[in-house]
């Protein structure tokens, strides 16, 4: 999904950045402030395991999309560590590890400071924690982006 968006990103005037695993995400946030005045995390899924990582380098917000959110959870540790935070999540995921009511327990942990933004329709096909499912939120890239950058513009 993310990689599936990056040219609506760039044409709304974001720039992007995807790692791989292997990839240190303190220095991707701190190489990315040489290039943009705000840096905003986006975690789709597994990625969401590394959010605890790029904290030390303070981005300026931090999206969730269909995320592992309980293991974020425990990485991240204390809320209060994390910057603006924005949670996008489909109502029909039914991948096991991004459930919906993750989304849920997950804004109530943050006390207040994420916003849940719920995602519904689109398709589903294949495997239900991949791309093409709910999960990656087919046919519904667009509400996404709009929140993404909704988002990034309120933190201006």
């Amino acid at each position: 999904w993310i990689v599936r968006t990056r040219g609506a990103y760039a044409r709304s005037g974001i720039a992007s950045i995807t790692l791989d695993g292997g990839a240190d995400p303190a220095k991707a946030v701190e190489y990315m402030r040489g290039i943009a005045p705000r840096v905003i995390v986006v975690a789709m899924s597994r990625g969401a395991l590394k959010v605890a990582d790029t904290l030390s380098a303070r981005p300026d917000g931090v999206v969730f999309a269909s995320s592992i959110l309980d293991g974020a959870r425990g990485m991240i540790g204390d809320p209060g560590r994390l910057p603006p935070t924005l949670i996008i999540h489909h109502r029909q995921d039914s991948c096991r590890l991004t459930l919906p009511d993750s989304a849920v327990t997950f804004q109530q942990w943050t006390g207040g400071k994420a916003r849940l933004v719920w995602i519904d329709g689109g398709s589903s096909t294949g495997d239900p924690c991949q791309a093409r499912a709910y999960h990656g939120f087919i046919g519904r890239e667009g509400q996404v982006v709009g929140a993404i950058t909704s988002f990034a513009g309120s933190l201006r």
